[in-house]
């Protein structure tokens, strides 16, 4: 069986040699990237299998890279490593056609079978949230996710989060 081809995205630099530690006996890691604009780089340039991002990075939120890679037409298979047990994140993630989403807290293991399911064309949900965001995914619920805002607003938005200034966030 071919082994798929993974983009590791985490602004944390033990996270991700972590991460590399766990996924290379079983995956070929081609990029290893601390931010979004990074990610959406190395998404375009090496289209590989699966992307395992978090939400939570500077310059671009893993969200937003999705989103955007998404509408230019990438096939990556997204999977969503984060610290944030939020239901209406991870609503809005399989909306947007997240294939996974797993929490940071969890095993190795349960990252890797969320990998072999996306590779698989399968969704894995962590089962910490897994009835909340079925029960939203059903219900509609969290299907309006507030004002929406154009790409160039959610990269202000970003840039103020992240400490930026008015003057830098609007250069």
């Amino acid at each position: 069986m071919k082994r798929g081809r993974v983009v590791l995205a985490d602004d944390h630099a033990i996270v991700l040699e972590g991460l590399k530690h766990i996924l290379e006996e079983e995956f070929d890691v081609v990029a290893i990237v601390t931010d979004g604009r990074a990610l959406m780089e190395q998404v375009q340039r090496l289209k590989p299998d699966i992307a395992v991002t978090d939400i939570s990075m500077p310059l671009l939120n893993g969200l937003d890279a999705f989103r955007q890679l998404k509408a230019s037409g990438i096939l990556t298979r997204f999977v969503f490593l984060t610290v944030h047990p939020d239901v209406t994140l991870a609503t809005q993630a399989f909306r947007l056609g997240a294939a996974a989403y797993v929490l940071k807290h969890s095993a190795g293991a349960e990252l890797l079978t969320a990998i072999r399911a996306a590779l698989r064309g399968q969704t894995y949900i962590t089962p910490h949230i897994a009835n909340e965001v079925l029960q939203n995914l059903m219900s509609g619920a969290a299907n309006e996710e507030g004002p929406t805002l154009t790409a160039r607003e959610r990269q202000v938005l970003q840039l103020l989060a992240e400490g930026r200034t008015l003057k830098e966030a609007a250069i």
